[in-house]
């Protein structure tokens, strides 16, 4: 008898070894996305990519490739600096740690505690003296409380808290792109707004030039009010474009000064200087629809929001079957301090538990479904992500071939234009026309000149459209190296 006891541990012992070896994680193991776009991956091309664009892998610091260390800077401080960016910083810190305490729900939790009362009651009221009876008692406990994940709940819980805090890493990563894009489209646009000023003025001085050539004309009675209020028309009308390009200009360096993190007017000696527009490198790299769906931070959310909606089927399931878990306490005590060091006043309380709704309604199953419901629609989710990501990036390249074209045409208006400008002048030199025919003429080719400046902003500004429908921007500067 005296061995039955030690023979029943080890037996305990080996049966809690053997549900522990076969703990099984219940639900549906992640197998990755849906391959949603199968033919764009296998050609390996983009269908709307001109010969300019290669295949070659793009940089992730494509802003660089514009050649403009204004610019540089600019997105570098964003990148650093916005708050966009600490705020998305700070929601992936949040999802680390919310990680982190996930993961202890699969460890025991072990706690300690110490208590010295001191009783002072009526003698009467514990024995049959009179007077009163003054009682200390020390005790030092502990307990540990241990739930086995004996079908894999937590497990499946903590696989999808995993998927979400990655998840937000990518949201993060999103965010730089956007970032960077917004500041480069911000920057090109000031910059397309200071050229147009510098023509707009010219255009203001020619106007004004034929308000006094018309009024001379109208003074000597050679020609009517008519032309004289049309030219009048003209000059306001060339005042009032200048006017709202000095109100733009002061508006665009706001906005970027904002979106690097800094207060209004911070930037304006960086960029009140006039510069032209940077034009993107004549070769682009592009490089292929794989990847495109590898790069896009928007696609990587998709992904893991729907490897966390997997795991949740699994986590819903495993609420279905029993869940074991053990409370152990331990105490030493007595009346005396002493007392807490003395093995003889060892306490100890083992208490397994098993919990199992066999009947909740159907409620748990209906989790399930729900579960299930929820992943079909991230799945769904995913799909939609990997077409609007092919779409925008076909598109984008579209118009950024149409836009170099565009270009090119107007700088051959704007050619042409100056050059009927140098026989007008000609002309105006040999006699044989007026000079408000050659103020016509250069003001013409102001026109075409506009006109040309707002392709060249137009063909940049569609190079980071496609940068960013490329989804880059995100990695960290030595990603390229």
């Amino acid at each position: 008898m005296p061995r039955s006891l030690p023979y029943r541990r080890a037996a305990a012992a080996t049966l809690m070894a053997a549900l522990l070896a076969g703990c099984a994680t219940v639900g549906p193991n992640y197998a990755g996305a849906p391959d949603a776009a199968p033919q764009s991956a296998a050609r390996g091309t983009f269908l709307r990519a001109d010969g300019l664009a290669t295949a070659t892998a793009p940089s992730a610091r494509w802003w660089e490739s514009l050649g403009d260390p204004v610019l540089n800077q600019l997105v570098d401080a964003a990148l650093t600096d916005a708050p966009s960016i600490a705020a998305a910083n700070a929601r992936v810190a949040q999802s680390r740690a919310t990680l982190a305490a996930n993961r202890t729900a699969a460890l025991p939790t072990i706690s300690t505690s110490f208590a010295a009362p001191y009783i002072n009651v009526p003698g009467n009221l514990l024995g049959e003296g009179s007077g009163r009876d003054e009682i200390n008692a020390y005790n030092l406990g502990f307990d540990a409380s241990w739930e086995i994940d004996l079908f894999g709940g937590t497990r499946r819980k903590i696989e999808a808290s995993s998927a979400r805090a990655q998840s937000l890493e990518a949201a993060a990563a999103d965010a730089r792109v956007t970032l960077s894009a917004e500041v480069a489209r911000a920057y090109v646009g000031l910059r397309a707004r200071q050229s147009m000023k510098a023509l707009q003025q010219r255009q203001v001085e020619i106007d004004q030039n034929l308000v006094a050539l018309a009024k001379q004309r109208f003074a000597a009675g050679t020609i009517p009010r008519q032309p004289l209020n049309a030219a009048e028309a003209q000059a306001s009308a060339s005042e009032a474009d200048l006017a709202r390009s000095e109100a733009e200009i002061a508006v665009m360096m706001d906005q970027i000064a904002v979106l690097t993190g800094k207060e209004p007017g911070a930037l304006d000696s960086l960029l009140g200087a006039p510069v032209a527009v940077p034009l993107p490198p004549a070769q682009v790299a592009v490089g292929d629809p794989a990847t495109l769906l590898r790069s896009r931070p928007d696609i990587r959310v998709a992904e893991r929001q729907l490897a966390a909606a997997n795991a949740d089927i699994g986590a819903r399931i495993a609420d279905k079957f029993p869940k074991i878990s053990f409370l152990g306490l331990l105490g030493l005590g007595g009346q005396d301090i002493g007392d807490v060091f003395d093995p003889g006043n060892l306490v100890g309380i083992a208490l397994p538990q098993i919990k199992w709704n066999l009947f909740d309604g159907g409620r748990a199953e209906r989790q399930v479904e729900v579960a299930k419901g929820t992943y079909a629609e991230a799945e769904a989710n995913y799909r939609n992500a990997v077409l609007r990501a092919l779409q925008d990036a076909e598109g984008s390249l579209a118009r950024f071939g149409g836009q170099r074209i565009a270009l090119g045409k107007a700088l051959d208006a704007e050619t042409s234009a100056r050059r009927n400008v140098d026989l007008q002048r000609q002309r105006l030199a040999a006699g044989s026309i007026g000079k408000s025919d050659a103020l016509d003429a250069e003001r013409q080719a102001l026109q075409l000149a506009m006109a040309s400046s707002a392709a060249r902003a137009e063909l940049t500004t569609s190079f980071i459209a496609v940068e960013k429908a490329l989804g880059l921007g995100w990695q960290s500067a030595d990603a390229d190296k």
